[in-house]
């Protein structure tokens, strides 16, 4: 609240392919994607004709006792993706509540199977999994979870598989294999007592883009299989073709046994969350008791209007053949990235699909990541920093001009703020 007396809210007026405009006519390259959001640019035509039809058939109706095309053909079709490994959605309006949903899942599936004491879950270091309740039990990033403690149970915290945690002469897969060997040490240890385990796969996104070897989920899964604990996978963030495959978890060919989406499942349009899982997940519930029967409501559960959305963006990324046309991208970003790599400050330049970022050493004192955010805005670009962490998530209809300006302006800035 005090940083707007003397930062005043950019007030925005509208927004055009990867670009928003404020009401004074200033314009800013959306370099993040609104929140990691908005995947094929604001105000776009496809998405924008969809919602306007679907505006004029239902807007929204309970999904209790009730269904509709929409929230259908979405989960018939993010099944398919998974090879129908993945059969059954549940839906929400945000990726907190979908980790709500995934965590009380598991919980409730093991007291239905008879293992009532497996009550505990796991995450890795600097993990953020959102801020509701549940889900800051699962996050351990102390900003968030201090002021809340007693209000949660703390999960198990094991060390992240963050490839810069490399000593000299070890690559990201040695780091990957120390983090399952710390894993490994905890279930043997408790895994009667653990529920599941709950992942960013491929990048931990909100504790500065930490990046890790796609052996790590491998090796997880077989982990997980072994000492019967589930696995979870937030791809909030990471998934929608962010990693450079729709799921994150396709790089290590695996699946979880709870698969949460949101963020850019819906373009960046409406609030839209949900949870993948497994038929033998969904039969454990599948009861005359009530009580056995998953518990969780919400009042837009499968909102028409977000299922267009999502069905949409889903549309776009086959007829624009998008996961291909983003290994170009993904070229470019990495073009864009090598002047910034040969800066005396940088450290750690890294890349994951469309995710990049680099470390700045040092920070230049308290305060670098909101200086950096308010000279990239003078420079009409819109980053924001985690920390020291500089990161780029652009829209995936960035054209390659854009994303060399995108490179050269944040290394002028880095250059105004590190000076």
């Amino acid at each position: 609240m005090q940083h707007h007396e003397q930062l005043p809210l950019v007030a925005l007026s509208h927004g055009k392919e990867a670009w928003l405009f404020d009401h004074q006519g200033q314009r800013y390259f959306d370099g993040v994607s609104s929140w990691w959001v908005n995947l094929f640019g604001h105000a776009n035509p496809r998405i924008n004709a969809a919602l306007k039809d679907q505006l004029d058939k239902l807007e929204h109706a309970m999904l209790a006792g009730f269904t509709h095309e929409p929230v259908v053909q979405l989960s018939e079709q993010l099944a398919a993706k998974t090879q129908h490994q993945l059969g059954h959605c549940f839906y929400a309006s945000d990726g907190a509540s979908a980790v709500e949903i995934a965590l009380k899942m598991s919980f409730h599936y093991w007291r239905n199977t008879g293992n009532a004491r497996k009550q505990e879950f796991v995450c890795l270091s600097g993990s953020y999994h959102g801020e509701t309740i549940g889900a800051l039990g699962v996050t351990d990033v102390a900003l968030f979870t201090e002021a809340y403690g007693g209000m949660f149970k703390q999960a198990h915290v094991v060390m992240s598989p963050d490839a810069r945690q490399a000593e000299p002469g070890e690559s990201a897969r040695d780091v990957a294999q120390r983090a399952i060997l710390a894993m490994r040490t905890l279930l043997v240890r408790r895994a009667e007592q653990i529920a599941a385990v709950i992942v960013e796969p491929l990048v931990q996104c909100a504790v500065g883009m930490a990046m890790h070897d796609a052996e790590y989920l491998r090796q997880l899964r077989l982990l997980c299989d072994e000492f019967n604990v589930h696995l979870i996978a937030d791809e909030i963030a990471v998934g929608c073709g962010r990693t450079g495959t729709f799921f994150a978890c396709e790089q290590a060919a695996i699946w979880p046994d709870f698969l949460c989406l949101s963020k850019g499942i819906s373009g960046g349009y409406l609030p839209l969350s949900l949870v993948m899982t497994r038929d033998v997940i969904y039969q454990a519930f599948y009861h005359p008791d009530t009580a056995r029967g998953f518990l969780h409501s919400h009042s837009y559960t499968g909102n028409p209007l977000a299922c267009r959305a999502a069905l949409t963006t889903l549309a776009i990324f086959d007829e624009d053949d998008v996961i291909v046309k983003n290994q170009q991208r993904t070229q470019q970003i990495a073009d864009a990235l090598v002047p910034i790599a040969h800066h005396p400050r940088v450290r750690h330049v890294r890349q994951q699909g469309m995710i990049a970022a680099f470390d700045v050493e040092p920070a230049v004192a308290d305060g670098f990541s909101r200086r950096f955010f308010t000279q990239a805005l003078e420079h009409e670009l819109l980053l924001r920093p985690i920390g020291k962490t500089v990161y780029w998530m652009p829209p995936y209809i960035a054209s390659a001009d854009e994303l060399d300006w995108l490179g050269k302006t944040t290394l002028q800035v880095l250059d105004s703020v590190a000076n």
